[in-house]
């Protein structure tokens, strides 16, 4: 019986010492995160089906507000029958640079932040030499 009340005792204690803790925290140190899944990246360049005969392409979308990185991902020559994956990264700007031979190719681009992310938006292109 002695045991039982040593614990009935003990729960107010630990009630006491969090509710001192709470203290030290308000609602500022709370960070909402803002939801952009049903959000849609907007590729800019190169636009769909370009053909391109420069080696050293630069990919650019539009910046999304509450999007902290961006996922590109480059195949040749699709996604759906991809043979080689030419660049999978995440980055922190609204733009990347790579240097890809002559063939064909689809890119993709998703927006992510601390707890949602886009769908991807993919657009096609051809290098030639």
């Amino acid at each position: 019986m002695m045991f039982q009340h040593h614990k009935i005792m003990a729960m107010p204690k630990r009630v006491v010492l969090l509710c001192v803790l709470l203290q030290f925290f308000n609602c500022e140190d709370i960070i909402e995160v803002e939801d952009i899944s049903e959000e849609t990246i907007v590729n800019l360049v190169p636009t769909d089906n370009t053909v391109i005969e420069s080696s050293s392409i630069n990919f650019s979308w539009q910046e999304l507000e509450y999007g902290e990185t961006y996922h590109v991902q480059i195949t040749t020559p699709n996604f759906e029958a991809a043979l080689q994956i030419v660049a999978d990264t995440l980055i922190t700007s609204n733009n990347f640079s790579i240097v890809l031979p002559a063939n064909s190719y689809e890119w993709q681009v998703k927006a992510k932040n601390f707890a949602y992310e886009t769908q991807f938006s993919t657009q096609s292109l051809t290098v030639e030499e």
